[in-house]
């Protein structure tokens, strides 16, 4: 619980001062590279170590980003392994882009389907979505394939799931069946 909160604090401050000083999409690209690099299991491990003091990790920091980050964000990463929170980053940059989605109004949706889906049918569902009250002003949507689906469909979307898959109405089915002796 504490380092959600942590997280979320350094979060909303570094995506205040964005917005602030007009910096917002530099910085947002900023956590994205950082997510990615976070991706890797070992910069992860360095970056949560308690043993490795906050001077080497950002020298290290340094060395890996160089100049491909903004100002803020080599600052932002100084002022956390100065205060002992450099561990937190993976969570802080979940948080910021939580954040940053929710104040440019951006939906994220995950549709499942059991095959792939084509482009055509993908900005149907899209549209569709927009139109509803259920999403904001932009939708992004991220596609996984599972056949054991065996047709349709399942959209998640924050804390809501629909489910529209064969597999689902045939679990219906089934339990019908089985209530009914």
């Amino acid at each position: 619980m504490a380092n959600f909160r942590i997280a979320t604090r350094y979060a909303k401050s570094i995506l205040d001062l964005g917005i602030e000083q007009n910096t917002l999409e530099g910085i947002y690209n900023d956590m994205v590279t950082i997510k990615e690099a976070m991706s890797n299991r070992d910069f992860k491990l360095f970056v949560k170590s308690p043993i490795i003091k906050a001077s080497k990790k950002i020298s290290v920091f340094k060395a890996i980003f160089g100049d491909s980050l903004s100002k803020t964000t080599g600052m932002f990463f100084d002022l956390l392994a100065k205060k002992g929170r450099e561990s937190e980053l993976p969570e802080i940059t979940t948080a910021f882009l939580q954040q940053y989605k929710k104040y440019k109004k951006i939906s994220e949706i995950k549709l499942t389907t059991a095959s792939p889906m084509s482009e055509s049918a993908l900005n149907t569902i899209k549209a569709t979505l927009l139109q509803s009250d259920a999403t904001d002003q932009e939708v992004e949507i991220t596609t996984d394939v599972d056949p054991d689906l065996i047709g349709g469909f399942v959209i998640e979307m924050e804390d809501k799931l629909y489910d529209a898959s064969i597999a689902h109405k045939l679990r219906g089915v089934r339990k019908q069946f089985l209530d009914n002796k």
